[in-house]
């Protein structure tokens, strides 16, 4: 069995990520941050789940300025899935933040998996680099146009991941997620803010008209994703070149549902799962917000044999269902 590096760990996708690692044998090392941008008891809640497994080793701190060489011995794989994510904050005075958590911290991570010979990399990116594109589907050979000061920093993120690989031989997949919702969303998106406003009577606020769509990505799918990607990386070691063999080494994938709903189609799928009619309330459109997204997922589906499995009223059920546990 691997050791793995989780980077989020106490997140939304960084804790499903870890504990699935961890049901499937493989030591974990998790780090967090504990950003103030998310639900505090949230991501506590996370993390004692994880601090009671078997093989999970916890680490808090800035990824920037923590010491990591000690749980870097021996590990095989980092998972950077720390970010400090949100499109409409990242404007003005708070670019400063995400360029620390979003670029410096990456480039951290990337010297340390060179330093310590980690021989695979897989890093967390997010649909938000394209920007607004002239076409759907979404596809990798399209030229990012990053909308939102978030967006260049993923995108950023991904330049750093493409440096590393070609002057180090770091064997290395960006995932770009597209919107991602399922059991243990952050409070603060869509979906959790939709199931918590009509589970209450609320009124539903909406940014914009709720004709934008959006391909939403169910967690566990994102999930089975990120270990595809680490299984299909080949075993070239920092120094040397990538083989021929190892495609998918190096490349940049979608990982979205394949199919995209409107925001108001969203709300609606929500009522029927909560048993409540939906009442929504408009706002103007956020700068940075696109009005519509839709992966082509045809080259992860080639390259890593993955395709995305849960319907998503199926997911909104999950999620839902988990919603009603964790109300405190």
């Amino acid at each position: 069995m691997a050791k793995a590096i989780v980077t989020g760990a106490a997140g939304f996708i960084g804790s499903t990520l870890a504990e699935k690692l961890l049901e499937q044998g493989h030591e974990v090392v998790g780090i967090d941050a504990f950003l103030p941008n998310y639900c505090i008891h949230q991501k506590q809640d996370n993390w004692d789940r994880l601090r009671a497994r078997d093989g999970f080793t916890g680490l808090l701190g800035d990824l920037v300025r923590l010491d990591l060489g000690q749980v870097a011995a021996g590990a095989d794989v980092i998972f950077h899935q720390a970010a400090l994510a949100g499109v409409r904050e990242s404007w003005g005075g708070n670019f400063p933040a995400y360029l620390h958590n979003n670029v410096l911290a990456t480039q951290v991570l990337l010297g340390l998996a060179v330093r310590h010979q980690i021989k695979k990399f897989v890093y967390a990116s997010s649909s938000s680099v394209y920007g607004k594109q002239p076409t759907l589907p979404l596809h990798e050979g399209m030229l990012p146009r990053p909308y939102s000061p978030y967006g260049v920093t993923k995108l950023a993120g991904e330049h750093l991941v493409r440096a590393y690989h070609e002057n180090f031989g770091l064997a290395t997949v960006s995932l770009r997620y597209f919107t991602v919702y399922g059991p243990r969303q952050r409070r603060d998106m869509a979906v959790y803010n939709f199931i918590d406003a009509i589970a209450h009577g609320r009124e539903v606020r909406v940014y914009g008209d709720g004709n934008q769509t959006r391909d939403f990505t169910y967690v566990d799918d994102v999930v089975q994703a990120n270990i595809a990607a680490w299984q299909a990386l080949s075993n070239a070691g920092c120094g040397s070149r990538p083989p021929a063999t190892a495609n998918v080494n190096g490349e940049v994938l979608n990982v979205g549902s394949g199919t995209s709903v409107t925001i108001r189609e969203l709300i609606e799928a929500i009522g029927r799962v909560v048993g409540r009619a939906p009442r929504i309330a408009t706002a103007p459109a956020a700068p940075g917000d696109v009005s519509a997204t839709l992966a082509n997922v045809e080259r992860t589906r080639t390259m890593l044999g993955w395709q995305p499995v849960t319907p998503l009223q199926e997911g909104l059920l999950a999620q839902y269902r988990w919603y009603q546990e964790t109300q405190r």
